[in-house]
Order: structure tokens, then C-alpha cells, then sequence
């Protein structure tokens, strides 16, 4: 049926997402009523998920600049200058609904957007992170869910050849229906290299490049702005399908024709696919678009226009090249076995046309497509705050003991190294430190510099307060890269939400990016990228507000570096920061005495920079190489991950608790902008005396050696006790009976 045969109604119009006001806004702005191509590009353009209606006007708050961004938000990814010569080029991007649905092919391509978003700059991909969160372990398709998502990840990084090098995972009952995918790339340009969007020149010629169009993944990005029922397993024809081994080669065919200086623009085909990607390079320049898609190379046939407009086939690229340089570029193409194909041309009418069968099916303003969007402020409530927990209000239901063994063995801080032994984090030779640490290093090129990267987020406490959780967050990312000696220099994220229409959710996420706003700006960690993805809930239950985000950091020298692992015996370890037993929203209150609430730890943005600027100047005059920032699960949990690696042991004695903190709370609280060290003995007085003049707490926890963990007047714990309790929950959980709907599935 040709495009102009199909009736526009009602109930079209709510099946392609738009709202009534929406689609007689378009109807305005185009002065008629619109084909069924036309529907199907605005209703991609208009989404949540491309045109940010939502948040936009709450992004616009974030600090975004710094003399070391070369590019913040609105391009494919991230730039900042990391010296000589060299960018950092990065972003984080969500795969939520299409890996609930179809969780290897939803997570495997999830890595491949990523990827092509940061090698579309013209970087070479060095690094990949990721952050999950799953349902409660109970739930009958969490199993499943972890399997399928795991192998996917790893199925798309190790095939295409980049190190997944470090990420979170997290079980929650709010998750059960909507699972989190959060994937993050990195890479390496030279400054005078970075590759944009924005199409210039009039009647340049646009390329389309890579894998061949097919019908898998249409409506895939109106499908990740809806919130999830029961049907939502009906919509599995909407996941992408990857294939790692074409995206491999379309990155070194991407590069080497960005060496031959033929491109004047690359787009990825990500979200909206042909329809996003065209849309952006001639808006972002200023000009007109034409497309023919009879060029448009497709793998299955009597594709229509529609179909081909709306169509998420993964590896493929938008070009506009340089006048007569498409013999040039297609030779490279070719050469590397894929698609090649001239589909269109820069116009200096500012209109967005597109023919099909020697029919124009579309002919819109281009610029209004993404400027006229709509923008909505939202109704939004405030958060209504939980009270403080005071710590000697919270009677010990067991030992400090028998805390730590069930912590270090629940599903949240269990050992994952089920999941990241299936991940290749070594190839390229450069992973100097990989999962399993406060962030991972990468060392750049032949170094001795390297980039300390790491995901992260504590949901719980931005669902008590999404202000002080928004901040905490941030101020995490920057101790984990502080940690292992990494200046922190900027930071992508990952904004996870459930539904914006519903003020309590709305409020949510306007708190959180507050919150971010607040300690970015503090801690001079500006926000260069990142993604939103709301109408994340299943029949009117939201997740857990989750503002992953990933941070970047440099570190001067690799040799110069810290890890959590104690390292020798007869080193003073050393706590710095205030210590009050905070145990509100803490791991311990809801483990361990079956209570998940209280306000959340509250962040001192000027503490966190002052302990982390400290304990990063102990790294790198190297007087300390053992370091962990304390987080979930507090010192008792520090101290075990610190202790199981090599096996070396720590006492705390009763003489060296403080008189003023149960013993528990000591233990177990949350308190921020904390660190765990080691020093020599002979260091030990100086280090305090100069964390004093800068008003940084100190306390000594006595001496490494032995190989038990002994917490105060507690019976001391095996260090081979705790490394069965660490790392047995996940892979016995794995091997568990699967239920009868993972093999329907």
C-alpha cells in the first residue's frame, strides 16, 4: 500500500506515542495532515527517548564546561583533552526495555550503540563499562534476565575486540518488571580529529555505510518511551539484532576513511535509526536533506518507506562526504566487505524530503523537527524526606561477625566475578586494572598515563532523597577514580526513571539532577554526556530512581597507582573522614535487621574534595598504594574486600573503637567521603598530622597481618571463611533450577 493510501486516525496516532495535542501541533507546523511516513518520523523525533520532553529543561541546570571539555552534551559522545595531543572520548546509553525483552540481543546491541557512538567521533574504542540492576533473586525471570544479559554484553565486547573493564550489578524486588542496562564506551582521538554531526556544504553527497537494512528494531526507540504491562513481551519484533564481527569492521573501515579526509559528517544510526540520523546532521548544519530510499541497501524485500525510515538494523552508519570523494569511500568499503551506498544530498532549503518508488512520502521542515519538539515542565513533587535514624536506636540483631558474613554473601555486595570472568577485559594489552577494584585503569597508549574509569550508583538512597542521593552518586564516582589515584575530570549519565506524567516519579528525577548539578559543580566534575530513559515501570510501579553515572578520570603514571588489596603485613591502615555510624538507608539496616528506610548519609561536597585531593596526594607521592573508598556495607565491608585478595588480615581491637559510636554502627554506617589506607608505620604520625591541618578525621584501626578479620571484641572471621561467603552466592545462584519460563523464553 503506497504511504498516501494509509488513514491517519486516532488510534494510529496513539499507537505511534503522540499525544492529541502533539499531533495537531505537528499538524500546525506542517499546515496539513501528515502521510503515515511523516507520522512515523515525528512520532521518532517527538519521543522521549530522542527529544529529551521530559528533562530537557532540568538538563539545561548541569554544569557542562571546563577548560578541558572539547565537547559537551548534544554530539554522539563526550570530548575532553587529556594532553599531548590526545582526547578522551566517552558516553553511557541505556538498553533497558529491549533486554527485559529479549535480554542477550537487548544487552549485545545495547554495547554496540555505544560503541558506534564513540568511534563515530573519530576515537578508537580503548574501553567498556556497564551497570545493571536485576529483580529480586526470587522472581521467577531474574535468572534468566542475568544469563541473557551477561552473555550478551560480553558475546558483543569480546567479539568486537574492546576490554569490558569494570560496572556494577545490583538485585532489587523494584526491578522485577523493568531491568536496567546501562552500558558505557570509551575511546581515544587525537584533538585535531574529532569527527561531528553537523553536515555543511550544499549539494555534498549523504553515504549510507555498513550492514544492510532490515525490519528488526522498528519503533525500537518509541518502544523505549512506553512503560511496560503484561504485552510487553509482544514487543520482542522491536530488538535490534547485532553483529559484533560487521561493527568490527565498520570501525576500521569508519577510521581509515576519516584518515582520507573525505567526511564532512557522521551520524550513527542508533535510536530512529535512518530517520534520527538524518534529521540531526542537517539540522545541527543548517541545511535541507533529500533521500532516495531506493539507494538504501536492505536485506529483506518490499520494504517500505516506513519500514525503512523507522528500521534499528545495528551497524550503520550516515555520512556526508566531501564533493567527488565518493569513489574514494566506497573503495574503502568495499575493501572491508560492507554496504556502500550514495542515498541522498545536502539541500539549502531547509527541508527534510524523502522519496521512495518515484513518490515523495516526505516533506517536512527539518529544523522544527527537533526544535518544535515539545518541552514540558512537568508537575513534579518534592521528595517527603525519612527521618534521621539515630545509631543507638538501632539494636544489633546478631554479631558484628555473623553482619559481615551475611553481608559480604548477599546478592548486592556478593563477589561478581560470575559475571565479569565473562568478559574479555585484557585484550588490547592496555587493562592495568580491571574489574573488581574502586575503578578500572586503562593505560593510553604506550603511557605512562591511563584513564581510571567507573560506573555508579545507590539507588536506595535517591529513592529516600533524590537530592542527596543525585549527589552521592557523583561523589562516589569521583572517590572511586580518587582511589586508585585518578584526577577526576568529567563524567557521563545515565538518568533511569520511571514515569515523567506521574508527579511523584517527575520529582524524582528533577531532585536527582539537582543533586548531580550540586556536586558536579563542586567537585569540578563537569557532565559531557549522557542519556535519559524514563517510563521505566511495569504495571504503575516505577524502579528505583537509578542516575547511574559513569566517571572518567587521569591517572599521571600507571606504575603510581593504588588498589584495595592490602598489600603486606605490618602496614597501619588508617580511616579517614568523619565516622558518625550512619545507618539510615544503610546495606546493614535493610540485610541485616530487615528495615529499608531512614534518611540517607548526607554528602559534604567540601569534605569529599578535601579527603579525596589528600588521600590522591598520598598515591602519587607514593606513600600509600592501598586504598578503598568506603560505601555499601561500610568499614566492616571495606576492610573484608581489602583482605580477601591476598589473604592478609586485620585486627580492629575493642581499645580502638571510639567511645561515641556503637560498635555496629562504627562498622556498618554509611558515612561519606571516607577512606580506607594503608601507611607505612614510620609515615603513620606525619600522614595524621597533615590530614589534621586540613581538618580531615583520622582513625587507626591497628596493624595488616594475620589471615583473619577481627571487628572489635567479635570472634576474628577466616579470611578463607570470608572469601567462601564472597564469592559462592552468584555462581550457585546461577546454577540454580531454571524455571519452566526461561525455556519458553
Amino acid at each position: 500500500m503506497a504511504s498516501k493510501d494509509v488513514r491517519i486516525t486516532p488510534e494510529l496516532v496513539r499507537e505511534h506515542g503522540l499525544t492529541e495535542d502533539e499531533y495537531k501541533r505537528f499538524c500546525d507546523l506542517i499546515g496539513r495532515e501528515p502521510t503515515i511516513v511523516e507520522l512515523g518520523i515525528v512520532s521518532a523525533m517527538w519521543n522521549e527517548h530522542c527529544s529529551y520532553k521530559s528533562s530537557r529543561i532540568h538538563l539545561r541546570t548541569l554544569p557542562t564546561t571546563a577548560p578541558w571539555v572539547i565537547q559537551g552534551p548534544g554530539e554522539n559522545a563526550g570530548v575532553i583533552d587529556i594532553g599531548d595531543g590526545l582526547a578522551c572520548v566517552f558516553k553511557m546509553e541505556s538498553h533497558n526495555h529491549p533486554s527485559f525483552i529479549e535480554p542477550y540481543q537487548g544487552a549485545a546491541t545495547g554495547v554496540g550503540g555505544i560503541l558506534r557512538d564513540v568511534f563515530t567521533m573519530g576515537a578508537r574504542p580503548i574501553a567498556a563499562l556497564n551497570a545493571l540492576r536485576f529483580g529480586s533473586p526470587d522472581h521467577p525471570r531474574t535468572r534468566h534476565l542475568v544469563a541473557g544479559v551477561v552473555a550478551g554484553i560480553g558475546g558483543y565486547g569480546n567479539s568486537f575486540g574492546v576490554p569490558t573493564v569494570g560496572g556494577s550489578v545490583g538485585f532489587h524486588r523494584r526491578y522485577d518488571g523493568n531491568i536496567l542496562v546501562n552500558a558505557m564506551a570509551v575511546g581515544l582521538a587525537r584533538t585535531d580529529a574529532i569527527f561531528y554531526a553537523a553536515a555543511t556544504g550544499v549539494g555534498n553527497p549523504i553515504v549510507y555505510l555498513g550492514s544492510k537494512t532490515g525490519r528488526d528494531g522498528i519503533h525500537g526507540a518509541t518502544m523505549a518511551s512506553a512503560a511496560f504491562d503484561e504485552s510487553s513481551e509482544e514487543k520482542r519484533p522491536t530488538v535490534q539484532v547485532g553483529d559484533p564481527f560487521a561493527e568490527k569492521l565498520l570501525l576500521e573501515a569508519c577510521l581509515e576513511l576519516m584518515q582520507s579526509g573525505s567526511v564532512v559528517a557522521i551520524q550513527d544510526m542508533g535510536a530512529a535509526g535512518l530517520t534520527c540520523s538524518a534529521v540531526e546532521m542537517g539540522a545541527k548544519g543548517n541545511l535541507g536533506v533529500e533521500l532516495d530510499l531506493d539507494a538504501v541497501p536492505t536485506r529483506e524485500t518490499g520494504m517500505t518507506a516506513y519500514e525503512m525510515m523507522l528500521s534499528e538494523s545495528q551497524e550503520r552508519m550516515l555520512m556526508v562526504l566531501k564533493p567527488g570523494m565518493e569513489e574514494v569511500a566506497e573503495a574503502i568499503f568495499r575493501k572491508w566487505g560492507l554496504d556502500f551506498a550514495v542515498i541522498g544530498r545536502t539541500t539549502d532549503t531547509l527541508r527534510f524530503v524523502v522519496k521512495h518508488g518515484g513518490e515523495t512520502v516526505a516533506d517536512l521542515p527539518i529544523k522544527e523537527l527537533g526544535d518544535e519538539a515539545p518541552v514540558y515542565d512537568r508537575p513534579h513533587l518534592s521528595n517527603t524526606y525519612q527521618p534521621v535514624i539515630p545509631p543507638e536506636s538501632v539494636e544489633p540483631p546478631v554479631s558484628e561477625r555473623e553482619a559481615l558474613l551475611r553481608l559480604i554473601a548477599s546478592p548486592d555486595l556478593c563477589s561478581k566475578r560470575w559475571v565479569w570472568e565473562q568478559y574479555d577485559s585484557l585484550i588490547l594489552g592496555n587493562t592495568v586494572g580491571g574489574p573488581g577494584g574502586d575503578a578500572a585503569i586503562v593505560r593510553v597508549e604506550d603511557g605512562p598515563k591511563g584513564l581510571a574509569l567507573t560506573t555508579d550508583v545507590t539507588p536506595r538512597y535517591c529513592e529516600a532523597d533524590p537530592v542527596e542521593g543525585g549527589r552521592q552518586a557523583v561523589a562516589e564516582a569521583w572517590r572511586n577514580i580518587t582511589a586508585v589515584g585518578g584526577l577526576p575530570l568529567a563524567l557521563t549519565d545515565n538518568l533511569n526513571f520511571g514515569n515523567p506524567e506521574r508527579p511523584e516519579y517527575m520529582g524524582q528525577l528533577v531532585g536527582c539532577i539537582r543533586g548531580i548539578g550540586e556536586a558536579a559543580r563542586a567537585l569540578d566534575f563537569p557532565i559531557v554526556s549522557g542519556n535519559v530513559s524514563l517510563y521505566n515501570e511495569t504495571n504503575g510501579t516505577g524502579i528505583l530512581p537509578t542516575p547511574t553515572i559513569g566517571g572518567v578520570g587521569l591517572v599521571d603514571d600507571v606504575a603510581v597507582r593504588a588498589s584495595i588489596a592490602f598489600k603486606r603485613a605490618g602496614d597501619a591502615v588508617l580511616l579517614l573522614g568523619e565516622t558518625a555510624g550512619w545507618l539510615g538507608q544503610s546495606v546493614y539496616l535493610r540485610d541485616v535487621c530487615g528495615r529499608e528506610e531512614g534518611a540517607p548519609p548526607p554528602v559534604d561536597l567540601a569534605a569529599e574534595r578535601r579527603t579525596g585531593d589528600f588521600v590522591r596526594g598520598l598515591i602519587r607521592s607514593r606513600r600509600t598504594d592501598t586504598v578503598h573508598d568506603v560505601s555499601d556495607g561500610g568499614l566492616a565491608v571495606a576492610l573484608a574486600e581489602m583482605a580477601m585478595p591476598n589473604g592478609i588480615g586485620i585486627a580492629v581491637q575493642p581499645r580502638d573503637l571510639p567511645s561515641s559510636v556503637p560498635a555496629h554502627a562504627f562498622f556498618f554506617g554509611e558515612d561519606q567521603a571516607r577512606y580506607v589506607l594503608t601507611v607505612a608505620t614510620a609515615d603513620l604520625h606525619e600522614v595524621r598530622q597533615e590530614a589534621h591541618a586540613l581538618g580531615i578525621p583520622t582513625w587507626y584501626l591497628g596493624v595488616t597481618g594475620g589471615d583473619t578479620v577481627t571487628l572489635g571484641a567479635d570472634e576474628p572471621i577466616g579470611i578463607a571463611e570470608l572469601k567462601q561467603a564472597h564469592e559462592s552466592w552468584l555462581p550457585d545462584y546461577m546454577a540454580g533450577p531454571a524455571p519452566e519460563l526461561e525455556l519458553a523464553a
